[in-house]
Parts: structure tokens; sequence; C-alpha cells
């Protein structure tokens, strides 16, 4: 079986590698890391990951703002987005669900990173 490829796009490195890591503990992961929103845009579209975990706030632009490019985009419009975010607001969450996103909550336990993912995405039986 061919492992899902996931995009981090995140400015911490630290976040990038602890969460580059813990998906790769699960044979399933393979994650490739983005430091900022263009070169996540660049990534995803070059690469067409099965999945991206998205950071709210990054230095370049706005996580909503790549978000949108995302979607808007013909080549990444279907890749499935989970926000990495510390915005879990009732405001944030509602917007969450009005774009019909996912959300893993800032600091998030690295030993449940890839189960957080795999439940956001529903992917625990694929």
């Amino acid at each position: 079986m061919m492992p899902k490829h996931i995009l981090v796009i995140d400015d911490d490195a630290d976040i990038c590698e602890v969460a580059k890591v813990s998906l790769e503990s699960q044979p399933e992961m393979a994650v490739t890391v983005a430091g900022s929103g263009r070169e996540g845009l660049a990534i995803a579209a070059l690469k067409q990951p099965d999945a991206i975990l998205l950071d709210m706030m990054l230095p370049d632009m706005s996580g909503i703002m790549v978000f949108q490019m995302l979607r808007a985009d013909p080549k990444t419009q279907r890749i499935p987005i989970v926000f990495l975010t510390a915005k879990v607001k009732p405001d944030d969450r509602r917007w969450f669900g009005e774009v019909g996103a996912e959300f893993i909550a800032k600091p998030f336990k690295p030993q449940q990173l890839a189960g957080q993912l795999l439940a956001a995405l529903n992917w625990q039986n694929s």
C-alpha cells in the first residue's frame, strides 16, 4: 500500500519537525513540510498531497488565504485540508464548520497527532 502523502504548512520549524516525526511514525504516512504559505501552495500544486495540515497564522499570508487559494486552484481544490491552530474560539469553530474544514488544536500531543489527523480526515478504515 502506498503511504498517504501529507503536506504540513507551518512557519514554526519545531512544529514541522514534531509533526513530521509523529506522522511518519505511522507506516502509512509520508510527510513534506513547507515553512510559508507561498511555499505550501507551490508544493501542493506540484506534488498534490493526499492531505494538508495547515497552520492558521503564517508569516507571508494567513492560513485562511492559503485555504482559499488552494480551493480556487483546480489542481488542489479537492485536497482535504485540516487546520493546525491555536485559534479555537467559537467564532473560529463556526468558520471551520462553514467552510467544511476540520482542525486540530495547538498545542497537540505528538503521540496523538496521527490518530487525530486520521479521524479528522475520516481515514481510519482506508
